[in-house]
This record gives C-alpha cells, structure tokens and sequence, in this order.
C-alpha cells in the first residue's frame, strides 16, 4: 500500500536502480543500444539463453544444505516480486504514452487509408492528361515549323518598328528631360545601326540619333558645369556622360575646375582677413599687479614695452583658424567625398571596367588636395607668425587643436594623402616657435627687470625723519633702497613669470588636446623643448648676462653700479643653492620629462651659476676698491707732502675712507652671511705706527747713521719681507661679509702704498701719514679676517713715507692719539 500512495517521482534514486536492472534484463548499455554480449552456453546460468531448470534444480540440491536452498528460495521470491512492482511502476510511469501511442497508430491507419484513395484518384487523372497531351500532339505536328517561322517574324517586325520609332523616342525624353530612358534606348540600337549603317534607311536613323544624342550630351554637360544640383543627379549626369563615350580624364578636370573656383574663392577671403589684420592691430594682454608697498620696485612697471602684452590683430587666431574650417576644409572634404562618390568608388561594368578610372582620379584628387591644401597651409603659417604677443597662450591652442583635429577628416576621406602629416608638422612647428618666443620674452622682461633695480638704486627712498635728522642730511643722501627687499623682489617676480610662462606651454600637453598624444609632444617638446630650449637656456641666459656685468670699464661693466653687482651675485648664488633644482624639479614633474635624449644636469648648471657669482662677486670687491683707491690716490697725488704744515687733525679723505667702508660693509651684510675672523686682541685700535717699530728703521734713524746705512737697511727689509706672509691683493673672495671687505681694503691700502711710494715727504707729511694710518687702523681693523693684514699693510705705508722723508722726525704718540681721538 505504501508503494501505490508513494508518487513514482518521490524516489530519483529507486528510479535509477530500477532503470538500471531493467537495462540489464534487457541487455542494454548506459547509451540505451542493445550491448553486445558473448552468449553464454552454461544451462546452469539463469540469465543465459540455454538456461536448463532441471539441471539447474539438481545442482542446487546437490550443493546447498536445505537452509541454503530456503535462503535461495526466499532471495528469488524477493527478486521475482521486486521485477513485479518495477514493471508496474514503469506501467504507471507511462501509461499516458502508451495510450497516445495507441490513438496516433489509429489516427495513422485512418489517414494512411484515406491517402491511398487520393493517390490511385491522382493517378487517374495523369493517366487521362497523358492521353489529352498526345492526341494535341498529333493534331498539331503538321503546323509547328509554320508558327515558329511566324513567331519569328513577328519579334524582327517589332525590333524593326522600335528602331523606325527610335528619333521620335529619343526627341520625346529630351523634351521630358528622361535622360536615362534615352539613353538606354540609344545603347540598344546603337549596336544594330552601326552594323546596317550601310543601308540608306537605316544610315537615316543613325544620323538623326546621333544629332539627338549630341543635344542631349550638351544638355549634361552644361548640367555638369552648374553644379546647383544634388550629389544625386550629378552622379546620374557623370554616369550617362561616361555612357555616351564621353572622356573620364576630361569629366575629372572639369569638376576638379568647378570645385577649385569655389575653393580659390574661400582662401582669397582668408587672405584678404590677413592683409586687414595686419593693418589694424590692437593691444591686450596680460598685466603685472602687485599689492601696493609690499615691494620697493616692481619690475617691467617702469618699462615703456612688456614682452608678456599680447598684440593681437582685429581678428584672434581661433576665429581665423575656425573660418578657414568651416569654409575651406568643409568645402574641401565635401568635394573629396563627391568626386570620390562619381569617380572612384562607383561600379565599373563593361566597358568602363576597363578603362581603369578609378586609377587615373584617384591620382587628379591627390594633386588637387596637395595643391590647394599646400596655399591654404601659408595663410595658416603667416596668421600664426603674427601671433607676436604671449600673453596668453590658450587661444593658439586651441586654435592649433581645432586646426590638426579638422584635418583629420580628409585622412579618412583620403588614405595616403600627405594633408594631415603636413598639418601636424605646422603644429609642430607652431609650438616650437612658441617656446623661442617664450625665451625671448623672459630675456627681455629680465633684463626690464635689472633695469628697475638700476633705477631703484640709483632713486634711493629717503631715510625716516628726511632731510632735517642730525648729520646734515648726508645720512638721507647716502641712504640705500633695501637690498633683501629688492633681490626677493626680483627673484619673486622671475620666478612667477617663469612658472606662468611653464603654465601657458602647458598648455600643449594637455589631455583634451588631439595633437598632445603625438609622439613630439610626449618625448621632444617636453624634454628638449621646454626643458632644454626654454628652462636651461633662460637659467643660463641670467648667468650669461649677469658675467656681462663684470666687463672693463668702457662696456657695460664700467657703469653698473656696485649694489647691482652684488644683488645679481647674491641671486646667482640663491640660484644655485636652492632655485635652479626647484625649477628643473618643477619642469620635470609638470611635463612628465622622459630623459631619452641627453639633457643638461642640474650639476651642470648649478656650477655655471656658482662661477657667475663668484666673478660678480670679485668684480664687486674689485670696483668697491678701486672706488677708494682712487679717493686715496688723489689726495695723496694732490698734496704737497714736502712744503705741508703740522698736522692738527685727519685729513677728510681718511673720514670718508672710513665712512664708506662701513657703508659696504652695512650693505654686504644685508645680502651675506658674517664669515669668519681670527681672533682679536685686545689692543687693535690702539696700534701704534711709529717709524722705529723695526729693525731696519732703528737701523736708519740711529744716531750712528754712517753712508752705508741704507744698504743695510734694504737688506734688512728684503730679509723681513721673505719671512713676512705673502698677501695676494686680488685673490678670490668668499661668499661671506669679512672675505668682501678684506678684499676691499687690501686693495684700497696696497693702491695707497703704491701711491705713497711715488711720493718724496718732508718732516709734516711723515707726521700727517702717521696719523692717518691710526686713524685707520682705529676703524678698519674690526672688517677685516685678520687684523695683522691692516697691521701690516699700515707698516708698509708709513715704513714707506718715512725711507721717502727728507726730514724723518716722527710724531709722538701720544699726540697722534689725542688728534685721531678729536677726529
């Protein structure tokens, strides 16, 4: 019971193993075709075909106890039952199949029945047709050659009426415009009056078809010229003229002609835009601002001209570029697409296959292009050599993009032109005249730049409290602009620019840019253009102009005031410390610089800016001195040393020595580090120079002065001087305030030595050189390295005067401090 309420499909696994014993007994494969098995011939096998029960039986008993044959038994009612219900639950499993199988094998011998009393009717009826067909046959036979002949009369009648009918035809589709019915029908008789023109009739015909054709050959042609149809009807024209024999190769002039005047028309008015641009041109551009007092100067703001003021014509580029698209280029493209359309892609049957004319256009189109393109590409070049200002830099872009991505369609109207890579290469073109202009830009707002600071320092600010504050104004007259203030100011607004000017190139480079993926723009424009054409050639145009400052006098170099020379030192040297690895760090970054080809290393350059400061810097230490040797050179030239009066007091020239040294030595401190000084002692302002300070002046003023004397004193003096420190006047100075001014005064004293030595003193002008060497030594000792360079320069000078003295009698000491102490 509980198998017959159990569904069939409740058990997929019984189902398996009932499928499986069933394919066994069945003698089936897992494929459902009949396995073949090697029959077995044992009479004991219950599965083989020779099974013997009898045998089998008698086996049984004779082998198995009687447990084992009531086991045997048992397990085979089991095995009987087991089959029983299989084979009933595959009868319930299948019941609806049989029954369907039983009604559609009843529906077939319904229908098998019915089709046998339809096919023995349909053989009836052709056994009756057969007959019908054979007695017409027979009925016919005699007059089947009369009405073939007849037949073929009748189709020559009608070709002969179509040809007699063929002028008045043709004369109707002329007056109707039909000119492909026309033609069609001239093409179909053409063949047969050729071949009876010898027949006057016939000859008739063709002379008045010819006439008709011609007019009609006229009638395309002057349709053809017009040009005002659609692309459809000219196809048409192009197609029935080529019907009619006319020339391909004269066809293709003539509408490569009409299209060449329509497109001579749009360049005549781009070059008539470029004649009227270059008489009106009007200024714009970019503006230098800068917050009011936060820097002494502002550079370019006193310059008449700035290389960053755009002077753009009435029309901008991106308008000229955008018309000569829309006009030119859309023009030129449609032109292609026609021709190509009548000429070259068209289908080529019959005769025309062989004339190869897709061949021959193709060829015409190719020049065609290049010609007009090559003249359209010069007004492109000189509208873009006017493009003189900088200022701004996104419009030529663009109007380059727009320029190179319109191009691109005539690539793909025209595989194989030489167009696009012509158009690329003026963009290229374009960009590096760019960066030249760039560069020439920087140079010139640099050099306005240096030109604001000039006049900067040379209109010094007065000093708070003005004219009216204590030492008679020539605190205020001497007063300088402020040094840091001016060189960040000046360094500031270079940089700025530059990175201004990186932005604008950028530009070029952009994403959104169809020509920036060009292998130019992501290899040579990055590295060699703007790294190496502009960044390194301006870092090095500043260390090139800054050395032209340091030329002799009578160049530039002689009347390039000293704070300048010191300001560019000071900017060379920021350069090379710190601003020259910013900017190239910067460059690389901002265009993604791929060092494939060589580049200037940084190394490279910061050496090249390090050697311009130092030769700024010497200059400087050269002109500052030279500056106080002259000042010492006069009042030493001027004076009669030998005839002058007591010293009473200093002479003003040694005040103003003095004074200026401690102007240079304020001013250098502004830009430079302090430096390093030997050790002090504690009596240097009270140095005395008296003239037996040495053994060979004791020598030479000893009251035992005999003739030989002097050569024992220069002896001496040589011998002292073998032993003394060599002191090199013009050695290299460091980038520090103590190195500069002991240049300076190494210079100002040896130019007072050697002018001291040209001079013969009497007994007043020893006296007024002691006292002007202490007055010295009071005050300059403190701004030198080491102090025993003054000591002993100082000796020098008044060990000098008094070998040059007719009456050697030095000034006590004590008088010497009381007058250098009264000022």
């Amino acid at each position: 019971m509980s198998s017959a309420t159990t569904p069939p499909d409740s058990d997929p696994t019984r189902r398996r193993r009932v499928h499986s014993m069933l394919k066994l007994y069945y003698g089936l494969n897992e494929e459902g075709k009949v396995a073949e098995q090697v029959e077995s011939l044992d009479p004991c096998d219950i599965n083989g075909p020779h099974f013997d029960p009898e045998v089998y039986l008698n086996k049984l008993r004779k082998e198995c106890s009687l447990g084992e044959l009531m086991d045997h038994e048992s397990c085979m009612v089991k095995q009987i039952r087991s089959l029983d219900s299989d084979m009933q639950t595959l009868v319930y499993e299948n019941y609806n199949k049989f029954i369907s199988a039983t009604d559609t094998i009843r529906k077939m011998k319904n229908d098998f029945k019915k089709m046998e009393d339809e096919m023995d009717c349909l053989s009836a009826n052709m056994a009756a047709i057969t007959e019908f067909s054979a007695r017409i046959s027979g009925t016919l036979q005699d007059q089947h050659a009369q009405i073939t002949k007849l037949s073929g009369v009748h189709t020559l009648l009608r070709k002969l009426q179509f040809l007699f009918e063929l002028p008045a035809r043709l004369n109707k589709c002329l007056e109707l415009q039909a000119y492909v019915q026309a033609v069609s029908a001239h093409r179909k008789a053409r063949c047969v009056l050729q071949q009876y023109s010898h027949m006057p009739s016939f000859r008739g015909i063709q002379d008045d078809c010819h006439v008709i054709m011609e007019q009609l050959a006229q009638q395309l042609r002057q349709k053809f010229r017009d040009g005002g149809s659609s692309a459809k009807d000219l196809s048409e024209c192009v197609e029935l003229l080529l019907q009619l024999d006319e020339p391909a190769e004269e066809l293709c002039d003539k509408f490569l002609s009409h299209a060449q005047s329509r497109l001579e028309a749009d360049l005549q008015g781009l070059e008539a835009e470029l004649k009227d641009s270059a008489v009106t041109d009007t200024g714009g551009g970019l503006v230098q601002k800068t917050s009011p007092g936060s820097n002494p100067v502002s550079p370019s703001s006193s310059s008449t001209t700035n290389p960053f003021l755009s002077s753009t014509a009435g029309t901008d580029i991106l308008e000229f570029i955008d018309r000569g698209c829309n006009e030119f280029v859309s023009n030129l493209c449609l032109v292609i697409a026609s021709y190509q359309e009548l000429f070259i892609n068209r289908p080529q049957d019959g005769e025309l296959a062989s004339k190869n004319i897709p061949e021959m256009a193709n060829g015409k189109l190719h020049i065609f292009v290049d010609t007009l393109a090559a003249r359209y590409f010069s007004l492109v070049e000189r509208r873009i050599q006017e493009e003189k200002g900088v200022g701004d830099n996104s419009l030529l872009v663009r109007a380059l993009d727009r320029f190179h991505r319109r191009l691109q369609a005539i690539s793909k109207l025209l595989p194989g032109s030489a167009v696009p890579s012509q158009g690329t290469e003026i963009v290229v073109r374009a960009a590096r005249e760019r960066i030249k202009q760039y560069l020439s830009a920087l140079q010139t707002f640099y050099h306005d730049s240096l030109t604001d600071v000039r006049q900067a320092l040379a209109a010094p600010r007065l000093s708070v409290g003005g004219a009216g504050s204590s030492g008679g104004g020539a605190s205020s007259k001497d007063a300088t602009p402020s040094l840091p203030e001016l060189l960040t100011s000046l360094s500031n607004f270079i940089l700025n620019q530059l990175k201004s000017v990186l932005a604008s190139v950028h530009l070029f480079t952009a994403k959104d840019i169809t020509f920036s993926n060009k292998p130019y723009f992501k290899g040579e424009f990055c590295s060699q253009g703007v790294r190496e054409g502009l960044v390194v050639s301006f870092i090095k145009f500043i260390c090139q102009s800054s050395r032209q400052y340091c030329e002799s006098a009578g160049d530039r170099g002689g009347s390039t005031p000293p704070a300048l020379l010191l300001l560019l030192s000071r900017l060379c040297l920021d350069y090379e410390t710190s601003t020259i690895s910013y900017i190239l760090t910067l460059t690389d970054e901002q265009f993604l610089v791929q060092h494939h080809t060589p580049v200037t290393p940084v190394t490279a350059l910061c050496s090249e800016a390090r050697e311009a400061a130092q030769k700024l810097l010497n200059h400087y230490v050269k002109v500052q001195g030279l500056i106080i040797s002259q000042m010492l050179r006069k009042s030493v030239e001027t004076r009669d040393w030998v005839n002058t009066i007591e010293p009473r007091n200093v002479r003003a020239v040694m005040k103003r020595v003095v004074e200026d040294t401690t102007s240079i030595d304020v001013q250098v401190g502004l830009l430079y580090e302090e430096g390093v000084r030997k050790a002090h002692s504690s009596d240097s302002s009270k140095r005395t120079f008296s003239v037996y300070s040495s053994s060979r002046q004791q020598i030479r003023y000893a009251p035992s002065y005999t003739p030989s004397a002097p050569m024992d004193t220069n002896l001496l003096s040589n011998i002292h001087k073998l032993f003394s420190e060599r002191i090199d006047i013009f050695s290299p100075v460091e980038f520090n305030k103590v190195s500069v001014l002991t240049g300076i005064i190494k210079i100002s004293l040896k130019t007072f030595l050697e002018c001291v030595r040209l001079r013969t003193f009497g007994r007043y002008g020893l006296q007024q050189i002691q006292v002007d060497c202490h007055y010295l030594q009071m005050y300059l000792w403190r701004f030198v390295s080491d102090e025993n360079l003054v000591h002993f320069l100082l000796d020098e000078i008044v060990g000098s005067a008094a070998h040059r003295c007719l009456d050697p009698s030095p000034m006590e000491q004590s008088v010497i401090e009381v007058i250098c102490e009264r000022g």
